[in-house]
C-alpha cells in the first residue's frame, strides 16, 4: 500500500491474470508476486470501500473473475437441481433465453441443456465474458450492464433469468433491473437466488461482498410481487429458491 501525498487514505491496487489465481500486491511502486507470473489488468482497490455499488461490484467480479471457475464447480450439482426444478415448472425446451449478469455461465450453461433454441447471456464484467466463452463457446455473451438492456427489443426472450445476482443491489436497482427484464420478455422472468436461512459461510461471504443479502431476503418476494401480476416461489434446497414472476 501507498500513502498518497496529503492524503490519509491507502490506495492498494491488486492486479491479476485470467488463466489462474494470479495476484500482485503492489507495494511501494513495486511488483510483489503472490502467486503468477504476468497480469493484464489493474484495478483501484478503492472502488471496493465505493458508495456506487456498481463500481464496488464491478471491481469485486472482474478481482475473482480468474478463478471463479473453481466456484461454478462447487455449484453444477445445485444448478442442475434448481433446472431440473425450473424444467418441471416451465418446459425450457425451444425457448429462448436470456441470462443477466451471467458471469462466467454456469446458469445459463445448464440451462442450455434443455434444448433451448436461443440461450444469450450477458454481463459488466469483461474478465467473466472472457471465462464464459472458453466454457461456453455455443453460447452467445454481451458486454452489458442489467439494468440497461438496450441492446434487445421488447419481448424478445421467452425467459428472462438471473442467478445470484439481485441479493447484491440496493432496492432502487433491483426495481430497475426487474423492470428492464420484465420488457425484454415474453412469458417469464426468474430470479434464482436466496430465500430462507443460510449458512455461516454464506454470510460472511455476503458480508465481505457488501451485499443487500440479509434485506434481500426480507423483502424481494414482495418486490416481485409489486412487479408481476402472478408469481411463483419454487424453493430447493440449502436456502435457495426461484422466484418466477409471470409476465
Amino acid at each position: 500500500m501507498e500513502w498518497l501525498p496529503g492524503s490519509f487514505s491507502l490506495s492498494p491496487r491488486i492486479w491479476y491474470r485470467s488463466d489462474t489465481v494470479n495476484f500482485t500486491l503492489c507495494l511501494l511502486g513495486k511488483d510483489k508476486q503472490i502467486f503468477g507470473k504476468d497480469y493484464f489488468c489493474r484495478m483501484g482497490m478503492l472502488h471496493y470501500f465505493s458508495k456506487e455499488e456498481h463500481k464496488r461490484a464491478l471491481f469485486i467480479f472482474n478481482l475473482i473473475a480468474p478463478f471463479y471457475h473453481l466456484i461454478d464447480k462447487g455449484t453444477q450439482n445445485h444448478y442442475k437441481a434448481m433446472a431440473a426444478l425450473l424444467n418441471d415448472h416451465i418446459s425450457l425446451k425451444n425457448k429462448q433465453v436470456l441470462d443477466v449478469g451471467c458471469g462466467t455461465g454456469a446458469w445459463i450453461g445448464v440451462l442450455n441443456a434443455y434444448g433451448l433454441k436461443k440461450a444469450v447471456g450477458v454481463d459488466f464484467s469483461e474478465k467473466m465474458l472472457v471465462q464464459a466463452r472458453k466454457n461456453h463457446p455455443d453460447i452467445v455473451f454481451f458486454h452489458q450492464n442489467g439494468e440497461d438492456l438496450s441492446a434487445f427489443a421488447d419481448h424478445s426472450f421467452d425467459v428472462v433469468t438471473a442467478t445470484f445476482v439481485l441479493h447484491g443491489m440496493k432496492a432502487p436497482s433491483r426495481a430497475r433491473l426487474l423492470d428492464e427484464m420484465k420488457r425484454v420478455s415474453r412469458q417469464f422472468v426468474v430470479i434464482h437466488d436466496f430465500y430462507k436461512g443460510n449458512s455461516f459461510a454464506v454470510w460472511l461471504l455476503e458480508t465481505l461482498e457488501r451485499s443487500d443479502y440479509r434485506q434481500f431476503k426480507k423483502r424481494f418476494a414482495a418486490e416481485m410481487d409489486a412487479c408481476f401480476p402472478a408469481v411463483d416461489i419454487l424453493e430447493g434446497k440449502n436456502g435457495n429458491a426461484l422466484y418466477i414472476g409471470v409476465i
